[in-house]
Order: structure tokens, then C-alpha cells, then sequence
């Protein structure tokens, strides 16, 4: 019962302060997308008491953040505290919630139309317009949220034809638990703390027809690592 109780109060958090920032996203949107007014995320974390420990440090040079995904507080904490200013890659249905769908759009998010068999021309044309703003691509490759458990979903081709067509340089992250921080459907706040990795930023070898695989592989590793790191520290309480 109590984990619900949390989850409706921070859902209300979300829909209350939603609208106040969206207004100032686009007041402010000709400076960064109204980078500043998205970093007003920070304060769902203070008001609802929840926690995201951060290992490693931002690679300011890398322009394509790769996460795995399972919770919308995934967006929340990166918009809050990653320093670059972001563009997320989102399905198109998203930006036509009501509401949320101009946290979206205000900040000239790409959103892509899955069922379009123009998909990847228009992700590659918008990408690189983005890129020319100096904005860092955010993806997230599994194309949806997981269950949060102790593998993630497939990788989808997206990220690794976006990296490819552009030699980007990328920084894998890593999310732990953050299901459990702030669970939507249904709702629940499970736990008070979450993770977030921050591996190295490279640049894949571009002739190795293996590098995605292999990231997907290191992305996993260290997820599954920590994973049970968390969780037994949870059981032992």
C-alpha cells in the first residue's frame, strides 16, 4: 500500500509541475530548447525523497548517449543532471499524448513513426540537423521499456545505423533499478535509491561488423553486475 501511496504522490508531482515547465520550455526554447527550464526535472527526486547514485563522470565529447530503458524516471534523471543539451529519440505516439507530448515537441525532440518504412531516412535527417546544434543524441536501444529484471531486451538496429552513418562517439549508460524507484503501471515506488553507470565514451571501430553486439554485450555485463549488487544489499535489510 505504502509503495502505491508514493507512486500516486509522485505521479501527481509529475502531472502538477509538468505544465509550469513545458510553458517555460517554450518561452525559452531559442536558448538550448529551454535546456534550463528541462533541468527543473532535479526537484521530482528532492520532493519525492528518491535517489540516483551516479558512477563515472559525463564524456562531454561523445554526442550519442546510449541507455537502456525502464522507467520514465530514465528521462527525468537525465534531463535533470546530464550537463549537454540533449535530444531524445522517442517513439512519434509519445508526442501525441496530451500533455506530455509537448515535453516532447517544445524541446525539438526527434520523434519517429515506427511503422514508417521511412523511419530511418527521417531519424538520420533529423539526427543530423541535431548534431550540427552540437546537441547529444539520447537513445535508447531496446526501442522500450524493460520489466527490469535481469536481462535487457534486444537491441534494436536504430542506435547502431545512427552511429554508423555519422562516426559517432559514444557513452554507454548504464540504469539500475530505476523501475523500482518509480514505477508507472502500476503504479509503485518500490525502493528509494536507483543506479546509473557511466561507461567510457568510445568510438566503435567501424569495420568490426561486431562492435554493436559487443557494446550490447558490455552494457549487459555491467548492468547485470550491479543488478545483483542493489538487489542483495535490498534482500539483506
Amino acid at each position: 500500500m505504502l509503495a502505491k501511496i508514493r507512486a500516486l504522490f509522485a505521479t501527481i508531482s509529475i502531472v502538477v509541475s509538468m505544465p509550469f515547465i513545458i510553458l517555460q520550455i517554450y518561452c525559452t526554447r531559442s536558448k538550448e530548447n529551454g535546456r534550463n527550464a528541462r533541468r527543473q526535472c532535479r526537484y521530482f527526486f528532492t520532493l519525492n525523497r528518491l535517489k540516483v547514485e551516479r558512477v563515472g563522470e559525463y564524456d562531454l565529447s561523445a554526442n550519442l548517449l546510449v541507455i537502456n530503458h525502464q522507467s520514465v524516471t530514465d528521462i527525468i534523471y537525465f534531463e535533470a543532471y546530464h550537463p549537454a543539451n540533449l535530444c531524445w529519440v522517442a517513439k512519434k505516439q509519445l508526442g501525441e499524448i496530451p500533455l506530455y507530448g509537448h515535453a516532447l515537441k517544445g524541446p525539438d525532440m526527434i520523434l519517429i513513426d515506427r511503422e514508417d518504412k521511412n523511419g530511418i531516412v527521417f531519424l538520420l535527417k533529423e539526427a543530423k540537423r541535431q548534431l550540427a546544434q552540437n546537441r547529444v543524441i539520447a537513445i535508447f536501444p531496446e526501442g522500450t521499456r524493460s520489466k527490469g529484471g535481469e536481462k535487457f531486451l534486444p537491441f534494436k538496429p536504430g542506435a547502431k545505423i545512427l552511429a554508423s552513418k555519422f562516426k559517432l562517439k559514444i557513452q554507454p549508460a548504464v540504469l539500475i533499478n530505476t523501475r523500482k524507484l518509480y514505477n508507472s503501471s502500476p503504479m509503485s515506488v518500490d525502493t528509494n535509491t536507483a543506479r546509473v553507470v557511466l561507461l567510457d565514451a568510445f568510438t566503435p571501430d567501424y569495420n568490426d561488423d561486431k562492435w554493436y553486439e559487443k557494446l550490447e554485450s558490455m552494457m549487459q555485463e555491467t548492468y547485470l553486475k550491479h543488478y545483483k549488487e542493489l538487489n542483495q544489499e535490498a534482500l539483506s535489510k
